[in-house]
């Protein structure tokens, strides 16, 4: 029985941020024509990242913009490939990584219900069966046939995340999703990751709130500029990590 939930080895990606920009398909035949290829900086958003999850453990990411938090996270959802290493996942994920990714933004609330359960593997009969107990948490019964283009981020978050929690996954992957909506809303989603976690549940947040991080995690890891300083109790490495910051 594996005992672990997410296992990182050795992970690292690189991105190639070009510095020349090539504005027409004519412009970029021509400089293919001539051998000429646009200049390209290399960059490592991760180097050698290590870490091991625990099945049931609450673990956080923390350190500041473009650490390289959001990007292990699409790793571990298999959103993203590394360049190098390899990520182990034992269960069921649900990622709540960026608000709006998985919506038609054309298509109204309903609508979208049916669509993000359908990329998350879910069949129609299954999201009928659960459609009035997502409305409920959501919120937003009385916005379910307007088209999500016309909601704010916070509604986009609470209909996301009552749509990826509906069937509690082996492993709930939160990427500052709890910064967003209103404080009841917010209460709830504590609520609702507390009980997921009551029943067995791992997750793995990032956020740049000390009060959820120790209040939801037991663990914390801090990443910072793509290098892993430190994985230990959550309480430990915000204080490293505030002592850097300061």
């Amino acid at each position: 029985m594996e005992k672990n939930a997410v296992e990182v080895k050795n992970v690292s990606i690189r991105f190639n941020l070009a510095r020349e920009r090539v504005d027409s398909l004519k412009e970029y035949v021509v400089r293919r024509l001539r051998g000429q290829k646009p200049k390209s900086d290399e960059f490592w958003a991760l180097r050698d990242i290590n870490l091991t999850v625990p099945k049931g453990d609450s673990m956080a990411l923390i350190g500041t913009n473009g650490s390289g938090k959001s990007t292990l996270l699409k790793i571990i959802s298999g959103i993203l490939t590394p360049t190098t290493g390899e990520v182990h996942v034992n269960g069921s994920i649900a990622p709540l990584i960026e608000l709006g990714a998985g919506f038609d933004m054309d298509l109204t609330g309903k609508e979208n219900v049916f669509l993000n359960g359908a990329v998350l593997g879910h069949s129609k009969k299954m999201m009928e069966s659960h459609y009035d107990e997502i409305m409920d948490f959501s919120g937003l019964r009385e916005f379910e046939d307007v088209p999500v283009k016309n909601y704010s981020s916070g509604m986009l978050a609470r209909l996301g995340f009552s749509i990826a929690t509906i069937v509690k996954p082996d492993i709930l992957i939160v990427d500052e999703i709890l910064a967003v909506g209103d404080f009841a809303f917010q209460e709830k989603c504590h609520k609702r990751i507390a009980e997921m976690m009551g029943n067995g549940a791992t997750v793995i947040l990032v956020s740049h709130s000390e009060a959820d991080v120790r209040s939801i995690c037991d663990h914390a890891a801090w990443i910072n500029k793509g290098h892993l300083m430190f994985v230990g109790n959550s309480g430990k490495a915000l204080e490293k990590y505030k002592a850097y910051c300061e």
